[in-house]
């Protein structure tokens, strides 16, 4: 099921929604920054219990 999670930008520093897929339980994919545009690298990890865990970096980062 698709949720709306919000995280903070690596480049501009502002709070953006991502869309997550709860189904899912680990995932990774890149999202442009709805702000600046810029791409987003995004570790997505679902817990039995339904939490999420989001990790976001630009893409110089390791």
């Amino acid at each position: 099921m698709p949720a709306f999670e919000s995280i903070q930008c690596p480049y501009c520093g502002e709070t953006i929604e991502v869309v997550v897929d709860e189904s899912i339980e680990q995932q990774q994919y890149v999202e442009d920054c709805q702000v600046c545009c810029r791409p987003i690298n995004l570790s997505v990890s679902v817990q039995t219990d339904g939490s999420v865990g989001i990790r976001a970096w630009a893409e110089n980062e390791a």
